[in-house]
């Protein structure tokens, strides 16, 4: 580790023509006191959200043995490299609440983080502030941006909404307030300019001349760079040197795929910025949140891979069929296959993410050793609806606060005991959210 006399200060940002570079942690960002004490800085433990869409075929999904022997299931077996680095919790509930009958989907997307059932009203949007609003009034203190809601589906386009039930029910899992659901963004170029900056102007044509002129955000301090990389150790050098590639990474692929979009898909209306490829627009995705992470502009991120209701199809998996429909298999084998396919291409996509966080550096460890990362989805049975025994994974290691390697099973324990928990030990305490009974014993995640 770097030692001097002088630390660089850890929000250090480059500021140039409509654009600003948050650095990530370098090692001259510690104290020298601390590197000296043969300490590092203490690791901020981040917390992220993938959530996926119409439940799972579960006979694919839950192991049958408990703890460390678990077996890794068709649909968890992408998650072999990551075996030390998961958790599979079996044994939560997300039983909706007394109200308006109907909208398991609707149910399933809000009880996710809020442990509320929609609605109590027929008149407004009614929910709860979901745990991820709840740690981001807090962590958004130390940060550019208290949260970020991405998805990968428009909610112009992701198919109809439950039957009785407002759209945004189905559309968002994040909750500002008990009235206010947070709308996804699923442009990267939106996303992009959120974090790194633009001309100050929404217009298209104002923003296609700022592209045309100045073609990377970096263009804009390039001299704040080249000073700042005169009074850093080698060491440091190359970390900075990696981190900037992978930000001018990120905008060519975007402005790529800016270019292509007309040329390729002239009879489709797709936004500026989106890949055409499914799998490309999830990855690109991907390196926003870790770049986000990296420079600390925001500690909370949630991924809707798509949103409740889903009409998306997978054809380069072999699966034409519209994701939700055939999500009532009503046990028909072709179907049942069909589906457990895309859960286990959802879980491959999530394997793909934790190696980029796993990748990424921080401080003496990684991105993917300061992150509780959740994974799962509102319902169980997808042909039920299920709110019982819903998929369930946290990846990572919570700076310090998770050990995988395990399932672990629990008996009829509400999924809101687990959100107070993890907001414990990401430095919030909260009383009680939604449905809570108490709290799920954090030694048992830590062990």
């Amino acid at each position: 580790m770097f030692i001097s006399k002088k630390a660089i200060p850890r929000r250090t940002v480059l500021r140039g023509m409509g654009a600003m570079v948050a650095l990530p942690l370098l090692d001259s960002m510690v104290p020298a006191l601390s590197a000296l004490a043969n300490t590092a800085a203490k690791p901020v433990n981040r917390f992220g959200v993938m959530y996926v869409p119409n439940g799972m075929i579960m006979k694919n999904y839950l192991p049958l043995i408990e703890g460390a022997g678990f077996e890794l299931t068709p649909t968890l077996s992408p998650l072999a490299k990551f075996r030390e680095q998961i958790l599979v919790l079996t044994g939560l509930e997300c039983i909706p609440t007394p109200g308006r009958p109907g909208g398991a989907h609707a149910k399933a997307s809000t009880r996710f983080l809020t442990d509320v059932s929609p609605p109590l009203s027929e008149t407004w949007l009614d929910a709860g502030i979901s745990m991820d609003q709840i740690l981001a009034n807090e962590t958004g203190k130390h940060t550019q941006l208290a949260s970020l809601e991405l998805a990968i589906e428009s909610s112009e386009t992701a198919g109809a909404c439950d039957t009785g039930f407002a759209c945004p029910y189905t559309n968002t899992i994040s909750w500002k307030s008990q009235n206010t659901p947070l709308p996804t963004q699923h442009n990267p170029r939106v996303v992009f300019e959120r974090l790194f900056g633009d001309s100050g102007s929404t217009d298209p044509k104002v923003r296609l001349a700022r592209f045309r002129q100045q073609r990377s955000v970096l263009d804009s301090v390039t001299q704040e760079v080249a000073h700042l990389q005169g009074a850093l150790p080698q060491s440091d050098r190359t970390k900075l040197a990696e981190y900037l590639e992978a930000i001018r990474s990120v905008e060519q692929r975007i402005q790529l795929a800016e270019e292509q979009g007309d040329q390729e898909l002239p009879l489709i209306d797709h936004p500026e910025g989106i890949p055409s490829s499914w799998e490309a627009h999830v990855m690109l995705m991907f390196d926003l949140q870790v770049l986000a992470y990296q420079c600390d502009l925001t500690r909370v991120i949630t991924l809707m891979v798509g949103h409740e209701h889903s009409g998306m199809t997978y054809p380069q998996i072999g699966v034409a069929d519209a994701h939700h429909p055939i999500s009532h298999h009503q046990q028909e084998p072709e179907k049942v296959a069909k589906v457990a396919k895309i859960n286990a291409y959802h879980m491959q996509m999530f394997a793909r993410y934790l190696e980029k966080l796993q990748a990424a550096p921080d401080g003496d460890g990684t991105l993917l050793d300061h992150m509780t990362m959740m994974y799962g989805a509102g319902m169980a049975d997808s042909n039920s609806h299920s709110p019982i025994d819903i998929p369930m994974i946290l990846a990572g290691g919570g700076a310090g606060n998770l050990k995988g390697g395990r399932h672990i099973k629990f008996k009829g324990t509400p999924l809101a005991n687990l959100h107070l928990t993890l907001l414990d030990q990401l430095g919030v305490h909260w009383d009680k959210i939604g449905d809570s009974n108490g709290r799920v014993d954090a030694k048992i995640l830590s062990l």
